[in-house]
């Protein structure tokens, strides 16, 4: 879900609102309760919520074994072994 970033004509509040990209744009001042706020141009903010946000997420069994440093089942570590 992004944030937006606001701010108010009449009072310069700058404000941060999490919503839907769906939901209609603010307009009321959450400072000065005036119908003046505008949605600001930024860099777009968003929250990652939930699993499957890191690596170690999409990884099952001996793949996430691996990760931790253990050789997998009937293999060498060492690179160097020919």
């Amino acid at each position: 879900m992004p944030i937006y970033e606001y701010q108010c004509k009449a009072c310069q509040h700058e404000h941060e609102a999490l919503q839907k990209m769906s939901d209609p744009a603010l307009t009321d001042c959450p400072e000065c309760g005036a119908a003046e706020l505008v949605k600001k141009i930024s860099a777009a903010g968003f929250r990652l919520k939930g699993g499957g946000w890191y690596e170690t997420d999409f990884k099952s069994g001996d793949k996430k074994k691996n990760l931790a440093g253990e050789s997998p089942a009937g293999g060498s570590s060492s690179a160097s072994e020919a």
